[in-house]
């Protein structure tokens, strides 16, 4: 919702596209408490797992299920825990903006893109970048982690 007004915001009242990062700050940071939420929830069921299971064989054995379940339940539902498919669409929505108060005077790169364009074009396509990254990492996130805690007990 805060992306929303921002973006709403600047596209109404905004005349100067820097007034574009800030609806992108936002996305930026509402991701990051995403990601960083995923990670430590899937850090604590690694350690629950470890340190309380066992080998899964008795209760509670919770987490041995979700590593079982979990890849077999999300394939094909749609359910994105990191939610990506939505950051990156309002990033991609919020350069609406930019491209309409971009300045037509001023300088240009060749082609006829002007410099800001191009600059906060990159700054969103840094963030999209930023999400694919995390994906990839939440994806392969419960192994790696559950190898770090049984080394470690």
């Amino acid at each position: 919702m805060a992306w929303a007004t921002f973006a709403f915001a600047v596209s109404v009242w905004a005349s100067v596209s820097a007034l574009t990062l800030l609806p992108l700050l936002v996305l930026v940071t509402g991701f990051e408490v995403v990601f960083a939420a995923h990670v430590g929830v899937e850090r604590i069921g690694r350690y629950v797992q470890v340190r309380y299971e066992g080998d899964g064989t008795e209760p509670p054995a919770w987490e041995h299920a979700a590593m079982t379940v979990g890849p077999a339940a999300a394939s094909g539902s749609g359910i994105d825990p990191l939610f990506a498919p939505l950051f990156v669409l309002a990033t991609l929505l919020n350069l609406i903006p930019v491209g309409l108060l971009s300045a037509t005077e001023g300088f240009s790169l060749p082609g006829g893109i002007p410099v800001e364009v191009a600059v906060y074009g990159m700054l969103h396509l840094l963030f999209v970048w930023r999400v694919f990254l995390a994906r990839r990492y939440a994806a392969r996130q419960r192994s790696r982690d559950l190898e770090l805690f049984k080394q470690s007990v």
